[in-house]
């Protein structure tokens, strides 16, 4: 990221940091609730990749839909996600935005686009193709982002959707958050290619960035997104970024060396957010504002979700099971 911004760049730069804040300290206060045994089931975070959040959500116009991955927070709460329903979900109170019953990795808000999380690896990217196929149909000039990890990139299912989405030159951006490891084992022991060969393979544009500048994202996601709008098809986004924490919380690492448990190693997003808005003039005080807006908000929605109710067993039964009629 230059050191040196115009106005315009600085201003833009401002509000993906206050997202990046948004992410990062919502994904820090879920750690202290996880091991208080206050989140029910497993939670996978995204500390370290808020850059790619922030950057990709600020090139979607309101129609766009998304899908997301196990490692979704960040993405919906970039999108606007509220973060009262997103506590009381990722918490299993009756008042969370899926009333308690998806949890972390199925949030969902069809509301704002957000066609959900889901715990099956590189699910998410047929169900953002066929958003995409439906906004073609309708016509509405909107697209779709199907978010994906470098782990994903041996499904089978990947391969498919970029197959059909250029055949039918589909309004959808994949973007994948390349950290180099696909659950316990680096990338590379599990998909011999590279995907910006795999994306030329079926004749759509690639762009590889660097994943932890929230600037360069924001740019490259936004020319991507006006290519799509333009009728020039799918796009790949691949953002180069690292993963702070483990596959899941509480994931020992002793797969991973010193060097890759370095919170810093890839330049940690905030701080190079952070730095540059310094050099630029921002003062110190604006950005400890920023900081310090975002965590009253937080320990709100966190206080709002302790006193919720947990949901009730009957409706979540009603909407499995369906009693037949004649």
């Amino acid at each position: 990221m230059s050191a040196v911004l115009a106005p315009a760049d600085r201003d833009r730069l401002l509000g993906l940091y206050r997202t990046m804040q948004l992410v990062r300290q919502a994904e820090s206060a879920l750690t202290r609730l996880f091991a208080d045994g206050e989140v029910p089931g497993f939670i996978h975070l995204s500390i370290g990749q808020e850059a790619i959040a922030a950057g990709v959500a600020s090139a979607l116009g309101p129609g766009d839909t998304l899908a997301t991955t196990h490692r979704g927070h960040g993405h919906v709460l970039a999108r606007g996600l509220a973060l009262e329903g997103f506590f009381k979900e990722v918490m299993g109170r009756a008042g969370g935005i899926c009333g308690g019953r998806g949890g972390s990795m199925h949030v969902a808000d069809t509301s704002l686009g957000i066609l959900g999380a889901n715990g099956i690896v590189g699910a998410g990217i047929p169900i953002a193709l066929g958003s995409a196929m439906a906004q073609s149909v309708l016509g509405s000039g909107a697209l779709a982002v199907g978010f994906f990890g470098d782990g994903a990139m041996a499904e089978g299912v990947l391969h498919e959707t970029l197959n059909m989405a250029a055949l039918w030159k589909s309004p959808l951006l994949l973007v994948c958050e390349n950290n180099g490891w696909s659950e316990f084992s680096p990338t590379a022991r599990q998909f011999a290619a590279r995907l910006g060969g795999l994306a030329a393979a079926f004749g759509i544009a690639h762009e590889q960035v660097d994943g932890n500048d929230a600037l360069a994202v924001a740019d490259a996601a936004a020319r991507a997104v006006a290519a799509i709008r333009g009728g020039r098809g799918p796009r790949v986004l691949e953002c180069m970024t690292h993963r702070v924490s483990g596959h899941f919380e509480g994931d020992p690492q002793k797969y991973r060396s010193a060097d890759e448990l370095d919170p810093g190693a890839k330049g940690d997003p905030l701080e190079r957010g952070r730095a540059a808005l310094a050099a630029a003039g921002v003062p110190q005080a604006t950005l400890d504002a920023a900081a310090q807006d975002v965590a009253v908000r937080i320990e709100a929605a966190i206080a709002a979700a302790r006193a919720d109710a947990v949901p009730d067993f009957a409706p979540a039964l009603a909407d499995v099971y369906t009693v037949e009629t004649r």
